[in-house]
């Protein structure tokens, strides 16, 4: 048969067709009238999307750029700083902090596992000035508790800065109702366009905390966007092809929702969580391990791979098979797990298509397999979840 190339990997995701279309066609120049409107509506919508009344801000950069503005704008050289770590981003914050002069101190557990509000709650000093975090550990598949977490921070002047890369259009937050001063994104997940953009929002008490910040900034200078912005411009040249990706994105899930964008994000973070549990169900049934199983995210399941088996080999076979990308663990877990994402633009036919391949590649390494096993158990929990759907009859 022939093979039809898919991205399951958690980002760069596969594309929006009419995003596609939109890049090919944006061709017009950053400093005019046209593109200053584009680019105030998907600002505008950027703030429905994340779900917040506050200011959010746009870079021509990947998301390690929002995160690298994260610290540069809200910290000074020797500030005391916490971050949240249970796998390789939460490393990033790590190496991010250090490189701009702050003390930092890690909150850790292990690969496969998240930290828990209590573990926090015994690292969290007065003198932290920014806790950093990730929503969705995207090298583990595991997903941290945000609300849990935040709450600790009320009334504290402790910042809560939340890379949300792979969270957003996956899991739901209440960004201002839970105190989130920075909530992080990027294009190459959920809203389904290529890498390229990186946005934040950002609460009124962070820009505050930028005014005293000492740490250098310059093309990350969130107060230099923010005023930008507010005039539907950029402070550098941005892409423009992507912002009209972007908007084009955000169209498809307005549609999604009837019209109401809020609702589509609602629609896109549902179709996440039902497309990670058939996963889930599937991996189960075909007696495999789920690599975070304690509190797994909906942007991607991680599996442990089979008793001697490298998860490269596995990686392989669905591409030589099938066509079809998914990820191998990250840093230590190389080798170890694969995973398969669901974040953006999948849907009930891309969960069964790589589930029923997922069956024959397992297969292929000798391992017994009931043909249409993992395939049952996935249909039953979409039978289910379409049962309680909104509107289902």
């Amino acid at each position: 048969m022939i093979r039809k190339g898919r991205l399951f990997t958690p980002g760069p995701t596969q594309l929006l067709p009419s995003a596609q279309l939109a890049m090919a066609a944006a061709s017009m120049h950053h400093r005019t009238a046209e593109f200053r409107a584009l680019y105030s509506k998907v600002l505008a919508d950027l703030k429905t999307f994340v779900g917040t009344s506050s200011d959010v801000i746009l870079f021509t950069a990947s998301g390690t750029g929002a995160m690298e503005a994260a610290v540069s704008n809200l910290t000074s050289p020797g500030d005391q700083v916490l971050v949240v770590s249970a796998g390789k981003f939460g490393e990033r914050w790590e190496s991010l902090a250090k490189a701009y002069g702050c003390q930092v101190e890690t909150v850790r557990s292990d690969y496969g596992q998240t930290v828990t509000p209590q573990q926090v709650r015994e690292k969290l000093k007065p003198s932290h000035a920014v806790l950093y975090m990730q929503a969705s550990e995207s090298s583990t598949g595991a997903r941290h508790d945000v609300q849990g977490i935040a709450a600790l921070l009320k009334g504290t002047s402790t910042l809560l800065v939340v890379d949300a890369i792979t969270g957003l259009g996956t899991t739901r937050f209440d960004v201002d109702g839970w105190g989130v001063d920075v909530i992080i994104g990027g294009s190459q997940k959920a809203v389904m366009i290529p890498p390229g953009l990186a946005y934040c929002a950002v609460s009124e008490r962070a820009w505050q905390r930028m005014e005293a910040a000492k740490n250098p900034r310059y093309y990350f200078d969130l107060r230099k966007e923010r005023k930008n912005g507010a005039k539907g411009e950029s402070s550098y040249t941005p892409s423009t092809a992507l912002v009209a990706a972007l908007a084009a994105a955000f169209d498809y899930l307005r549609e999604q929702g009837g019209g109401d964008l809020a609702a589509g994000r609602d629609v896109l973070i549902d179709n996440a969580e039902t497309a990670a549990a058939m996963t889930r169900a599937a991996v189960e049934a075909l007696g495999l391990k789920l690599f975070s199983a304690a509190a797994p995210g909906a942007a991607l399941t991680a599996i442990t791979s089979p008793a001697g088996i490298d998860s490269g080999d596995i990686v392989k076979a669905f591409r030589n098979r099938f066509g079809a990308v998914v990820a191998n663990g990250q840093g230590e877990m190389k080798g170890q797990i694969f995973r398969i994402a669901h974040l953006g633009y999948y849907d009930y036919l891309d969960t069964i298509a790589i589930i029923g391949a997922l069956e024959h590649v397992l297969a292929g390494t000798g391992r017994k397999v009931e043909l249409g096993s993992a395939v049952t158990a996935a249909q039953k929990v979409y039978a289910q979840a379409s049962k309680s759907a909104p509107g289902a009859k």
